[in-house]
């Protein structure tokens, strides 16, 4: 974006900018004269003078600069950043991610506090699978649309360092206009990023899932840097790990902070009502969720909430998975009382209910769902056949009886279909559901590289 493009302070910012000025104890004109503008710049950004087209970006940084502010806090960010897309390979997640978000002011808040204390460092939020972490990372991107990312993504094989460095140099270069850094490192590209902004200005990179990088080689996790510039912020997320499992060591002149969800329980409970409570009021699955409320015993919609919200285990994943089927009749013959509990209780629950328990077992539909398992990329129902060496009608169905699990990809043609979430990927794992499921997990995988190796990789 231009430095010559122009933008309008927003009511906040007209208010914020005053406030700065006059604490500063500085004139307009003075302002004016310290930030190389002319006086009526000033007084547009305060709206006390006709201001029909805006102010050149390049004036309102200088001024922010003057008055240690950002930018933002004179301009609204989305005015500030709207020619600024998302970046296309994680716009979908981040869509995704983000469309039921609501709460979790209290990470925010927390990530808030540490950039402002510290002129650079690392922060962690870290949390068991379906706790929201993504949605964390993905709605930090939505409003601050200037932070860079990068989401590892195992199914996709979107968690390799080279892939990391190299999505991240693109935005970097795209963003701050950079030039000769199609070799640069890391360090070196936020060097050379940094030296393009205010000094004012944050350098926020988002890394989404550090737990699901795939990398061989010693060395901090996407050899993420020991040091940073100042003005330079990595926002991290991950599940827990071993300390000998953490793989990223940090020089001690850089600040860090972790946030772990799990000890914050009262504030998620808080978060998780609020989940509740838009479901309840959501057009589409509203009249579902009510139904099944009133054919409960004396149940109130008030201790419905406060049930779901004691059997998730604060875990948002589970409620995005319940919710929907309790309006859509999956479990209109089950009482309040055997709803399954927490996350893993949830994926053994349904295994169950889709007969994948039953004697004799349905080794079809358990193959094909260990193939879709093994694959490493989304594909589409007549791929899935193949490698599963099933028909394609036992396909659908196996497709249709776990349609909440999955994530269908409808911009292709054929619609193609993955997992939603790691953390089915790891029940499906669990040596109790591998035993009882009786398949060999490494035969299967053998028998999918295989007709790879055949020729019959590509993709529909």
């Amino acid at each position: 974006m231009r430095e010559s493009h122009k933008v309008q302070s927003s009511e906040q910012g007209k208010a914020k900018l005053k406030q700065a000025y006059k604490y500063a104890n500085l004139t307009q004109e003075v302002l004016a004269q310290q930030a190389n503008v002319s006086v009526d710049t000033v007084k547009r950004l305060l709206g006390t003078k006709d201001c029909p087209n805006g102010v050149e970006r390049w004036a309102v940084k200088s001024i922010a600069t003057v008055l240690n502010l950002k930018p933002t806090d004179i301009i609204d960010p989305k005015s500030w950043y709207e020619q600024q897309q998302l970046p296309p390979e994680f716009e979908r997640i981040i869509l995704d991610k983000t469309e039921s978000f609501c709460g979790r002011e209290f990470v925010f808040d927390t990530i808030e506090n540490f950039f402002s204390r510290n002129t650079n460092g690392y922060f962690t939020v870290v949390g068991d699978a379906g706790m929201g972490k993504s949605a964390i990372a993905a709605q930090y991107i939505i409003e601050h649309p200037e932070a860079i990312c990068f989401f590892n993504i195992r199914a996709e094989g979107m968690n390799r360092p080279e892939l990391f460095l190299k999505k991240i140099r693109q935005q970097l270069m795209n963003r701050y206009q950079l030039n000769d850094t199609a070799d640069a490192d890391l360090s070196t590209l936020l060097i050379k990023a940094k030296e393009k902004t205010s000094a004012s200005e944050r350098l926020v990179i988002v890394v989404d899932a550090l737990d699901e990088v795939d990398q061989e080689s010693a060395g901090n996790l996407l050899y993420l840097p020991t040091i940073l510039p100042e003005g330079v912020y990595f926002l991290l997320t991950r599940r827990p790990y071993n300390q000998n499992e953490k793989r990223l060591s940090i020089s001690p002149s850089i600040p860090t902070e972790q946030l772990d969800l799990r000890e914050k329980y009262q504030e998620s409970c808080q978060d998780v009502n609020q989940y509740i409570s838009r479901f309840l009021e959501n057009e589409k699955y509203k009249q579902g969720l009510i139904q099944w409320i009133q054919k409960q015993n004396h149940l109130t919609t008030d201790n419905f909430v406060e049930e779901i919200i004691t059997k998730s285990e604060n875990n948002f994943m589970y409620l995005r998975c319940v919710l929907p089927a309790i309006a859509e009749g999956f479990y209109d013959n089950k009482p309040l009382d055997e709803l399954p509990i927490g996350l893993q209780g949830y994926y053994e629950n349904h295994w169950q209910i889709m007969g994948m328990t039953t004697k004799p077992l349905p080794k079809d539909k358990i193959k094909i769902v260990y193939v879709m398992c093994a694959l490493r990329s989304a594909a589409s129902r007549g791929v899935i056949a193949k490698y599963s060496k099933k028909n394609e009608l036992t396909v659908q169905e196996v497709l249709d009886g776990w349609a909440q699990f999955l994530q269908k990809q409808e911009n292709y043609q054929p619609p193609r279909y993955r997992f939603y979430h790691e953390s089915f990927r790891d029940f499906l794992h669990r040596q109790d559901v591998v035993q009882a499921a009786g398949v060999n997990l490494p035969d299967i995988s053998a028998e999918v590289a295989d007709i790879m190796t055949e020729g019959l990789h590509g993709y529909e």
